[in-house]
C-alpha cells in the first residue's frame, strides 16, 4: 500500500537536495554555502571547513574563514584550493579571505545552464518517485488490497503531487536564474 505522506516526504527531500545543489553555485555574492562541500583533514578526520572555522561574510563580495585552531590554517587553504571552486584563497596568517569576483556575462550564461541541468535532474527524481508510487499502487490492486477505483483516485493524487512539485522546481530555478542574470 502506498502512503501519500511518504510520497510527499520523498518529493520534499528531492526539493531540499535541489536547493542545496543550487546554493553551491557561485552567484557573485559571498555565501557560506560556497564552501559547504569542502572538508579539511583535522587530526586525521575529514571534517567540513564550517565545523573547524568561523565563516563570515564581511561584505557582499568576500567570505572570511577564521579557523578555531590556527595550526590548520594552511590545511584549510589547501582544501579550498583542491576543491577547485574557482576562487583563490588569500591567507594573511590569521584568516583566509575568499574574494568573490563579479560574474561575467558568459559565466552567468554557464551558471544558467547549470541551473537548468540541476532542475532537470530534480524533475527526474520526482518522476521516479511518481513511478515507484504508481507501481506500488498497481501491485496493491493486483493483490486485492485496493479496488480499481482506489487505484485511479490514488494515481490521480500522486500525479497532482508530481505536478505541484515540478512547478515548485521550475519556480525555484526561475528565481535563481533571475538572481544570477540581474547582478
Amino acid at each position: 500500500m502506498v502512503e501519500m505522506n511518504d510520497v510527499k516526504a520523498r518529493m520534499e527531500k528531492a526539493i531540499e537536495a535541489f536547493k542545496k545543489e543550487l546554493s553551491s553555485l557561485r552567484t557573485g555574492r559571498a555565501s557560506a554555502a560556497l564552501i559547504d562541500g569542502i572538508t579539511v583533514d583535522y587530526y586525521g578526520v575529514p571534517t567540513p571547513v564550517a565545523q573547524t572555522a568561523q565563516v563570515s561574510t564581511p561584505d557582499a563580495r568576500q567570505l572570511m574563514i577564521k579557523p578555531y585552531d590556527k595550526s590548520i590554517l594552511a590545511d584549510v587553504e589547501r582544501a579550498i584550493n583542491e576543491a577547485n571552486i574557482g576562487i583563490a584563497p588569500n591567507n594573511d596568517g590569521e584568516v583566509i579571505r575568499l574574494n568573490i569576483p563579479v560574474l561575467t556575462e558568459e559565466t552567468r550564461r554557464d551558471l544558467a545552464k547549470n541551473i537548468k541541468g540541476f532542475a532537470e535532474n530534480a524533475k527526474v527524481v520526482i518522476r521516479n518517485i511518481r513511478r515507484d508510487a504508481n507501481d506500488a499502487l498497481k501491485k496493491a490492486e493486483k493483490a486485492g488490497e485496493i479496488t480499481e477505483d482506489d487505484l485511479k483516485a490514488d494515481s490521480d493524487d500522486v500525479q497532482k503531487l508530481t505536478d505541484d512539485f515540478i512547478k515548485t522546481i521550475e519556480q525555484i530555478a526561475t528565481d535563481k536564474d533571475k538572481d544570477i542574470m540581474t547582478m
